[in-house]
């Protein structure tokens, strides 16, 4: 516990000069390419960072120190004109109660990315025209991210921005784009929305809010009340994994939070963790020597 102790230590689209739901760090990473000092990924770069925190994506008003933090790293392996093929890893986090720590709610490595982009070619997004992958994968993750960050607020609370994020797959299904589709595979954009719409996973939401509301945000002053929250929210998302065994939502939901409950029931106030490290294992096999170094 002391380790982690340490760590606490809509629709409508418009521009301003200030930052509005993202804190976003987008960075262009072209090596694979062989020509990674050109001027066109350093325009991208700076592009998708100005407009994904700078457009207004939802009508909620978010103080600063509200903001979503998260990271978008675009890996570009191979680029023809202005035709690209890339993969993007989104990470995304958001404070807990009374502390200085930030969770991670979202860890998604997106490897359907392909795009057709020009040097400053205007960033624009209408939710109910497909007009370009890359402006309709970077809005669908944000509004996935600003539904997640919304669960961990209030019960069901992106349930809207999910639905959203729905509208961008049903436009962009039409493209020849990949992760749009049911027969693009299992790990698909198409996929998680499906999950994170679905009644089948309706237990993800609850597990969300009790994770962070009732455990995290509660842990500064309740260390013992708020790691039985998170144990409780692990079995809650354990009654998904026994009607969907290796489901692509609780493999996403784990890639983003298996250091962090190591670090939780490493230490601190002692709780029975057999149950806990019996689910984990059941649900979360290839994070084992995280489910091994569970000692509280």
């Amino acid at each position: 516990m002391r380790r982690f102790l340490l760590l606490l230590s809509v629709l409508t689209l418009s521009f301003s000069t200030q930052a509005q739901e993202l804190n976003c760090t987008v960075v262009v990473d072209a090596e694979q390419t062989g020509q990674p000092n050109l001027q066109v990924f350093r325009t991208l770069q700076q592009e998708l960072t100005d407009f994904i925190n700078t457009t207004t994506w939802t009508i909620k008003v978010y103080k600063n120190q509200e903001r979503i933090d998260c990271n978008m790293s675009i890996i570009i392996s191979d680029f023809e004109s202005n035709s690209f093929t890339a993969t993007i890893q989104i990470q995304a986090a958001r404070p807990t109660f009374n502390s200085t720590y930030d969770t991670p709610i979202y860890n998604y490595n997106d490897r359907q990315f392909s795009f057709d982009y020009t040097e400053f070619q205007p960033l624009n997004f209408n939710l109910n025209t497909f007009n370009s992958n890359l402006i309709s994968v970077i809005a669908y993750h944000v509004y996935t991210v600003i539904g997640l960050d919304a669960d961990t607020f209030e019960l069901n609370g992106g349930q809207e921005y999910f639905e959203t994020a729905k509208q961008i797959v049903n436009t962009a299904a039409s493209s020849n784009f990949s992760g749009w589709k049911p027969t693009d595979g299992t790990q698909t954009r198409y996929r998680y929305n499906e999950a994170v719409l679905s009644n089948v996973y309706q237990e993800f939401h609850t597990a969300m809010y009790d994770y962070h509301r009732k455990g995290l945000d509660v842990m500064s002053q309740n260390p013992k009340e708020g790691k039985q929250a998170i144990i409780g929210a692990i079995e809650t998302l354990a009654k998904i994994n026994n009607r969907r065994p290796n489901s692509f939502i609780l493999r996403t939901f784990f890639d983003a939070k298996s250091d962090e409950i190591q670090s939780i029931f490493s230490g601190g106030p002692s709780v029975d963790i057999v149950d806990l490290v019996e689910n984990l294992n059941k649900m979360a096999p290839t994070k084992r020597s995280n489910w091994s170094e569970i000692k509280f």
